[in-house]
């Protein structure tokens, strides 16, 4: 069994063309696609957050609206640049969003991608201190994060409080109890892996790594999930960890899905340069249900991880990625024995 969701990166342009003309279409959108992707049977709707970009910025409030909306599936992010944000009052926000939903948030977060501006975080007041580079910062804000998510107090109280304290200091609120375990790190290289494990992070892996040792996309992928569970089971963590990767899969069974993505399924893995380095990123698969259960049961990396993040077209509208989500787990998932 695996669990499947989608992952929407949530671009509009007033393209006439465009499903998602404005930010208000993309949000509200956004909600109704959560609310049919629960009915179909899926399990989980993550959106990526980016900064200075017609696409989802700040996620709370959507996350917020989709948890209120929704009763099972799992609502996350793919992944929030860590770098970008205030951990403390992120973890107010989390911690409301995870209420909401009843416990069903489940955060990604990383150092982030490559921006549309230069440097964008320092306009958000935010800069590394001397002697440290953009993922330090990433990392020092995260781990911030993590401790106050665990819920201890540390600040202290005023002796005159407009409204009564609990004894002792005092913790951010509100607080969302088994929300630090659901916290993922969006890993980019195997090295990175092995740190999201000793940090106690479930593992999120993309479309792409920024590393190339010249093997196929999904057996790198797949080396790196070994090397983070590894790192895991070293650390002594008590708990299971969880791992995700993300995936374009297009089942092609109508004319519609032929013309959108007939001619995407033949090619293979791309190698190209990501800040400077050399990057592999993942192929497409495009084809009918059949050559997708054969292509797919061939890949290492998702059969590694208890979790897939199927990346939606979500300029398409709601019906459409509706429609690929409901193919892939009538005509897809049952014949790899993911349902």
């Amino acid at each position: 069994m695996k669990k499947i969701g989608f992952l929407s990166f949530g671009h509009w342009t007033p393209s006439p063309q465009s499903q998602t003309r404005s930010a208000s279409d993309v949000l509200l959108q956004s909600i109704d696609l959560a609310v049919a992707a629960e009915e179909l049977g899926a399990d989980g709707a993550y959106f990526r957050v980016h900064h200075f970009a017609r696409q989802l910025a700040s996620p709370f409030p959507l996350l917020a609206a989709v948890g209120a909306r929704t009763s099972r599936i799992e609502i996350g992010t793919g992944v929030i640049d860590m770098r970008y944000e205030n951990p403390l009052y992120m973890a107010e926000d989390a911690g409301s969003a995870d209420l909401i939903s009843g416990g069903r948030l489940q955060l990604g977060v990383s150092r982030g991608s490559p921006e549309q501006v230069v440097d964008g975080y320092r306009y958000f007041g935010y800069q590394p201190r001397e002697g440290q580079d953009h993922a330090d910062l990433a990392r020092e804000h995260t781990a911030v994060l993590l401790k106050v998510l665990e819920g201890e107090g540390f600040a202290e109280p005023n002796p005159r409080p407009m409204f009564p304290n609990p004894p002792g200091l005092l913790r951010l609120e509100p607080h969302s109890e088994g929300l630090r375990e659901r916290i993922w790190w969006g890993a980019g290289t195997r090295q990175t892996a092995e740190w999201t494990a000793r940090q106690g992070m479930n593992l999120m892996s993309s479309t792409l790594l920024s590393e190339d040792t010249g093997v196929p996309f999904h057996e790198l992928q797949a080396e790196q999930i070994e090397r983070f569970r590894k790192a895991w089971a070293d650390a002594g963590h008590d708990r299971t960890p969880r791992v995700s990767v993300s995936r374009s899969i297009f089942p092609v069974v109508s004319d519609l899905d032929r013309a959108y993505f007939g001619g995407q399924g033949s090619g293979g893995d791309q190698v190209g340069f990501l800040d400077g380095g050399k990057a592999r990123f993942g192929k497409t698969y495009a084809g009918e249900p059949d050559r997708l259960v054969e292509e797919l049961a061939r890949d290492e990396a998702v059969a590694a991880a208890d979790t897939l993040l199927l990346t939606i077209p979500n300029q398409l509208g709601v019906d459409y990625c509706a429609h690929v989500l409901d193919t892939l787990l009538t005509e897809v998932a049952p014949a790899l024995g993911w349902r």
